[in-house]
């Protein structure tokens, strides 16, 4: 089984984000500061942070604590996830969602934004990705304090290079219930196109997104902070043992098989398999692609595999 990721449609979508800029400097750090400093009208101020510098629903570590269930997408893209529009609607669903996959833990929902979405054009900066602008940052991180939620920032960074996309979401990162989320299968070379060939990361540099944001959780004195990369087969990740564990940050390997419930177990297995220490592993269904092949997995299917995915992710 494997993801074709050439298909008309995700290109059709690539192409068309109307959401994001390719600007070499939109929604970079001074747009944010300056954004931060003098909201405009249409844009309201963000509500406080959780209390003492907790996470949304208190304390300071992810495990065992929580069981994680997330939403993914992106404003105006609803083949991309749910979190396409109305959502307090979508905020209120993942709630009940969430119950489900509670097993003895506390459920706890997360917003998975997609802020740098790669697209199949250049871009004025022959990057081929789009930035989400701040204000749509802002108006995300405001529905998710509300319901007390996580927010996943993730990057599909194109031809970009993946720290410093991540070191630009920094006023971000620097939030106690923003975390972050990579799809390396978005991360392609200099001479190559997102959707023409499957991109890829190393474990090398999966760990200096680790070390980076582990940097930032130790400044700022921030609870401990989620790092999700996202992998579909073997060949995305190489290398993967030169990941480490870092202080305050949760690394999960979300497996995201496509199809038939028996492929998905398949990838399951071969992905899950010599995982580097202290690396959790996160469970990816898709309401569209996978309900092609069969019924989409239950909550118990779900949570019956081994190891237990710690972070529930639907597209």
């Amino acid at each position: 089984m494997r993801r074709v990721p050439g298909v008309a449609a995700v290109l059709g979508l690539l192409l068309g984000v109307a959401a994001c800029s390719d600007e070499p400097g939109a929604a970079g750090p001074a747009a944010a500061t300056a954004s931060s400093a003098s909201p405009s009208p249409t844009t309201p101020s963000l509500p406080p942070p959780p209390a003492d510098g907790d996470l949304p629903r208190g304390g300071r570590a992810i495990f065992p604590k929580y069981q994680l269930v997330a939403y993914v997408g992106m404003p105006g893209s609803p083949a991309l996830g749910p979190l396409d529009k109305d959502l307090a609607t979508k905020a209120a669903r993942l709630e009940k969602l969430s119950r489900a996959y509670a097993a003895g833990r506390t459920p706890l929902p997360v917003m998975e934004l997609i802020t740098v979405v790669a697209k199949a054009g250049p871009g004025k900066d022959r990057m081929y990705r789009g930035r989400l602008p701040d204000a749509k940052i802002q108006e995300y991180l405001t529905v998710a304090r509300k319901h007390r939620m996580l927010l996943l920032l993730d990057i599909q960074p194109g031809r970009a290079k993946i720290l410093p996309e991540v070191k630009r979401l920094e006023r971000w990162l620097k939030e106690p219930d923003v975390g972050l989320a990579f799809d390396p299968e978005w991360a392609v070379g200099p001479n190559q196109v997102p959707g023409r060939v499957f991109g890829r990361t190393s474990g090398a540099e999966l760990d200096s997104i680790a070390s980076y944001l582990s940097g930032l959780v130790q400044a700022h004195d921030l609870p401990e902070k989620v790092f999700v990369f996202h992998q579909l087969s073997t060949r995305i990740v190489t290398g993967q043992q030169a990941l480490k564990k870092h202080p305050g940050v949760v690394t999960i390997k979300s497996v995201d098989g496509i199809g038939a419930r028996e492929d998905k177990l398949e990838t399951w297995g071969k992905l899950t398999a010599n995982l580097p220490a202290g690396v959790h592993t996160g469970f990816k269904l898709f309401y569209t692609e996978d309900a092609r092949h069969g019924p989409l997995m239950t909550p118990a299917q779900v949570l019956a595999l081994r190891p237990r995915p710690e972070l529930v992710v639907y597209e």
